[in-house]
């Protein structure tokens, strides 16, 4: 076998009560298994974490018909005496360690191996319980329920110790804290763009059910906010406005039909008709934001590639930052094009009112700090507050006063400034929205980057008591094309993973929402009239679908022939179109909907392990992963090789935080010619080193990893603190180059900077940033081994942290649901290591709850 052998769990196991059994069980049916024929397991066997074995005395175990009566007894006799010595050696000479006698039978049975110990339950009868599990070792067992039992007061008092310990805070429980601490969920959801709406109208009508159905029904995702643009995007066929009438300030010429919106508008109707009705507790309607790229081009200053003496730009696409904006009279009180343009925002949305649609809330612009080569409008975040204040603030208040106004629209980076721009000027808006991108080339960035500023964000909002002030994730995709495209599945699991993470940390800081981009994409990712191609978690495949014609495999463009597939501008191969429903299902992508002509992505799964289960009106519960005593996670706690598998965090621009040590590569160092390094590997395979900075970055005010070889690695040297005499094993790590190296030494000190709004549902020791400062107190100590490569910090009075490249490998977010959506617990454990990991589950007041473990790459939902 490759990998750590698991237990073997009998199906009925769950519908014992005492635990005991169960190891006699487990060790009974491996002792047969050596004797007889492998079994023969059923097509629809679930068998979540571990596998299932039929008892031998069932119809299905079979032997080889050749075999006779006599070779069987000698099998039997055999076995009989196995199990007799392994009785007697257990009894005499295994070692009585404070574990369960079940446990000790594993130790027995694999005591070389790592132990996945089985999913126990330390909870009253009366309390519903069952984990979910979306695993890469499974990958087309999607959301299988993991085989769970009923623990005893015996077995709670003896269970082994565990490697990881996950503390949740539970509301409702003996919890000080109040869930009303912390900010109410939303909802999740997509954007309604016209590439989505294009895509689903080429769809058959049991593959337009199955979609619906798949985001919105009942066994989908569940999702109950959505986003759609305000006149063309990139993810358009090609640029359009509902007025291109030069000059007509009081948009008299307005398309009040919004013509070209007709197939979205449909789109978000039956979407809204199938969530009410989906049975979902709330019942309130889809909660869409409507976001503008551009105003018509005739608002818009020329830009640079306008012919000379252009009055006006020629086209949507680009933006001009000429005076902080693309408007053709910039945002003054007397600016007609800036007034204008809000009356647009404000027709628009009683147009899509008029047609069937309410809107819930306006950002004031999709990306503003950006002068992008698709539809564009660029504002400097003073500029943007003039906007509001005299034009779409007013306007919208008086047409529109329960329409939400969210400002920013862009990246973390700069959401902090941007907000707190607004606040000095007491612009009265309902909240700041928010990319998951990094900005940069490195696509590999994106989603894992800025958490901390979203901590400043809350906290911002708490310093101003703005207690309802609202912070919305608007979009979040992975790019350039998609993962069916690419036809890697470890890449596709490790973008779905990614997905996972940000929901999970966003939450964590105080996010009231998580939207992402495109619902529905083509095969390559598109259309897109830039050739802007990026993933979605349901990618159209129409061709694909029973009785569709079969046609050569060839680029995507040839294959469909259809007339508005622009996803690329190359002509190559789908990876995915060359292999069969069978292998793609195999891969986790469900045979039953390509033959409705839809590709379900790993991401989709993902991301359905917390909508579904984490409803509007939730709140997320302080939470946790941390060691046990006797060990890190994926490693022995005093030597050993760190696990987790390679460190895809080992990258240029990731931040360095501190976290619970897990004895992960994310968290092993080396220290070499003064600078500490990391290696690692990206998804595609390609080695990494980073090293750690000389400088805190402005826009995230933490130290980052950076070239090794370029002028921003940082140089340190170690000094050990203590008389000669007695080390006492601190240490300062000081900088010694860089600009804001100081000639005493005494400010130069690598240092934990603990997170703002204390850190979230994480608390204090879950992702404080790194900074470069004072060396005279206790944030400044550190204590490095050579032999693990962790750096270790005691600052924090819970317990000791590690320096880490980003965040650890193992992570939890856990969630009270409101009244109105039957008050259960959702637990969400994300594991991104190629280890797996067996850990407990405690309440705040140290009660157990749960102690299991999760496969390597793997999420699992456990409902309380």
């Amino acid at each position: 076998r490759e990998g750590p052998q698991r237990p073997i769990l009998h199906k009925d196991a769950s519908q014992q009560d005492d635990a005991g059994q169960i190891g006699y069980l487990l060790v009974g049916t491996s002792i047969i298994r050596c004797c007889l024929p492998p079994p023969i397991m059923p097509n629809n066997a679930n068998i979540g974490v571990y596998s299932t074995i039929p008892d031998v005395e069932q119809s299905d175990r079979t032997v080889e018909e050749s075999a006779t009566k006599e070779p069987l007894r000698r099998y039997v006799v055999l076995c009989l005496i196995f199990v007799a010595a392994a009785v007697v050696y257990y009894h005499y000479q295994v070692p009585r360690h404070p574990v369960s006698r079940n446990q000790g039978l594993l130790l027995l049975i694999n005591e070389e191996q790592p132990r996945l110990y089985p999913c126990v339950f330390y909870l009253s009868k009366s309390d519903t319980r069952k984990v979910i599990q979306t695993s890469l070792g499974e990958p087309s067992a999607q959301w299988s329920e993991v085989a769970c039992f009923r623990g005893t007061e015996e077995t709670k008092m003896n269970f082994p110790i565990p490697s990881a310990r996950i503390k949740v805070k539970m509301f409702g429980t003996s919890s000080s804290s109040s869930s009303s601490s912390f900010p109410e969920i939303l909802g999740f959801g997509g954007a309604f763009t016209q590439a989505t709406s294009l895509n689903y109208n080429r769809l058959g009508d049991e593959g337009k059910a199955a979609f619906l159905e798949l985001i919105f029904g009942a066994t989908g995702l569940g999702y109950s906010m959505g986003r759609v643009p305000i006149n063309s995007c990139d993810f358009s066929v090609s640029s359009y406005s509902f007025d291109d009438v030069d000059g007509d300030f009081s948009l008299s010429d307005f398309d009040e039909s919004v013509s070209k919106d007709k197939l979205t508008i449909s789109l978000i109707e039956e979407a809204s008709n199938i969530y009410q009705n989906a049975g979902w507790s709330s019942t309130a309607s889809l909660k869409i934001i409507a976001s503008p790229w551009s105003p018509p081009a005739w608002m818009k200053k020329p830009t640079l590639s306008d012919p000379v003496g252009s009055s006006h730009a020629t086209s949507m696409t680009g933006s001009s930052y000429e005076g902080g904006t693309c408007l053709r009279d910039n945002a003054g009180p007397s600016s007609k094009y800036a007034a204008s343009w809000a009356l647009y925002i404000s027709k628009f949305i009683t147009a899509y009112k008029n047609q069937g649609v309410t809107l819930w809330g306006v950002t004031v612009q999709n990306e503003p700090e950006f002068a992008a080569p698709w539809e564009a409008c660029a504002y400097d975040k003073e500029v943007e507050r003039e906007f509001v204040q005299n034009h779409l603030e007013p306007t919208i208040r008086a047409d529109h006063p329960d329409l939400k106004i969210f400002i920013f629209d862009h990246n973390k980076d700069h959401a902090v400034e941007w907000t707190k721009a607004f606040y000095s000027s007491k612009t009265v808006v309902d909240g700041t929205a928010y990319h998951w991108y990094a900005g940069g080339m490195d696509r590999l960035l994106d989603g894992g980057v800025g958490q901390a500023n979203l901590h400043r964000l809350r906290a911002a909002a708490l310093e101003q008591e703005i207690g309802d002030y609202l912070l919305v994730g608007s979009e979040a995709c992975h790019c350039p094309s998609t993962g069916y495209a690419g036809g890697d599945l470890k890449v596709g699991w490790a973008r779905a993973e990614r997905y996972a993470h940000t929901i999970l940390a966003d939450l964590a800081a105080g996010s009231n929402a998580w939207i992402e981009w495109n619902l529905l994409l083509d095969a390559k990712g598109g259309p897109n009239h830039l050739g802007n191609v990026c993933d979605a978690p349901i990618l159209a495949v129409p061709h694909r679908a029973n009785g569709a014609p079969s046609m050569p495999l060839l680029s995507l463009s040839e294959k469909t022939g259809s007339s508005f597939n622009v996803s690329s501008n190359k002509e190559d191969t789908v990876v995915g179109e060359t292999r069969t429903k069978e292998e793609l299902n195999a891969m986790g992508n469900p045979a039953k909907f390509i033959d409705v002509g839809l590709v379900v992505q790993p991401m989709y799964y993902y991301v359905g392990h917390i909508s579904r289960h984490v409803r509007p009106g939730a709140r997320a519960m302080p939470a946790l992963v941390d060691g046990s005593t006797t060990a890190r996670i994926f490693r022995p706690l005093n030597g050993g090789v760190a696990g987790g598998g390679y460190n895809d965090l080992a990258r240029e621009g990731i931040e360095v935080t501190t976290w619970p040590c897990e004895g992960s590569t994310r968290q092993e160092w080396k220290f070499d010619l003064g600078k500490w390094k990391v290696f690692g590997h990206d998804w595609l395979g390609k080695p990494t080193v980073s090293c750690l900075g000389k400088e805190i970055d402005k826009d995230f005010q933490g130290v980052l990893l950076t070239s090794c070889e370029g002028a921003d690695a940082g140089v340190y040297e170690v000094r050990a603190l203590g008389r000669p005499d007695r080390n006492t094993g601190k240490a300062n790590i000081i900088l010694t180059n860089g600009a804001s190296v100081n000639v005493d030494k005494q400010s130069n000190c690598l240092r934990v900077s603990p997170l703002m709004n204390e850190g979230g549902t994480y608390g204090n020791r879950g992702g404080a940033q790194i900074s470069i400062g004072d060396c005279n107190d206790d944030a400044a100590l550190w204590e490095f081994s050579e032999d693990t490569g962790e750096i270790v910090s005691n600052f924090f009075a819970g317990g000791e942290v590690c320096l880490t490249t980003g965040w650890p490998f193992l992570q939890v977010g856990a969630f009270q649901n409101a009244v109105t959506e039957n008050a259960g617990k959702a637990i969400v454990v994300l594991n991104e290591a190629n280890d797996s990991a067996n850990f407990v589950l405690t309440a705040d007041d140290g009660d157990l709850l749960m102690s299991s473990s999760i496969p390597a790459h793997s999420i699992q939902t456990i409902l309380i």
